[in-house]
């Protein structure tokens, strides 16, 4: 009992280094991207997305891997269900015509063997343009409710929503919309 306790806790703090290439699926109950918008100069609102999947294959040692996530549209969450309709509409996400929004990458970025940043692809409303993701928080290690390999990040970009075509009260509306991306992965 005692050596398997030890185990645990050795294995909880074993570096990302002393891992090699490894592929990863998206926990979907850890994983909550999120957004921030100026409303109109009064307030900052929030909302996140409830439905995440995925998969990640990382590296370190070569410093290289790819991030394929696909977050569903209509799972958008603010707190109102009359603001979530209207942002699941044609004015804004369009979500019956655009079911699901894709960051694809296979630039990862590391320093030692810490993932910092990664370049890739997001796909919002049916336009695809290139992101740059900062990476200020990642771990790896054993999850010790489940057992299993787990890493978990936190990424942040900020893109305008004009690019992607979602330009509705552009006078009154911030364009610019901050998101963070919570992510848990399993190791498969």
């Amino acid at each position: 009992m005692t050596k398997t306790i030890l185990a645990l806790i050795i294995g909880s703090t074993l570096s990302f280094s002393a891992t090699a290439a490894n592929s990863y699926t998206v926990d979907p109950k850890h994983t909550f991207p999120s957004f921030e918008i100026n409303h109109q100069g009064f307030s900052i609102q929030r909302g996140r997305f409830n439905e995440t999947s995925g998969k990640v294959l990382i590296d370190p040692a070569s410093a290289s891997g790819y991030i394929l996530i696909s977050i569903e549209t209509a799972s958008i969450s603010t707190g109102l269900a009359e603001l979530e309709k209207h942002l699941r509409g044609k004015e804004f996400l369009d979500a019956d015509r655009y079911p699901q929004i894709k960051f694809i990458s296979d630039k990862l970025h590391f320093i030692k063997d810490q993932l910092v940043a990664s370049d890739g692809v997001l796909t919002l409303h049916g336009i695809s343009k290139p992101v740059h993701l900062t990476v200020d928080h990642f771990y790896c290690g054993i999850n010790l409710i489940n057992m299993k390999n787990t890493c978990g990040a936190n990424a942040t970009t900020t893109i305008k929503r004009s690019d992607f075509g979602i330009d509705k009260y552009a006078q009154k509306l911030a364009d610019d919309v901050y998101i963070a991306i919570q992510i848990e992965v399993t190791k498969d």
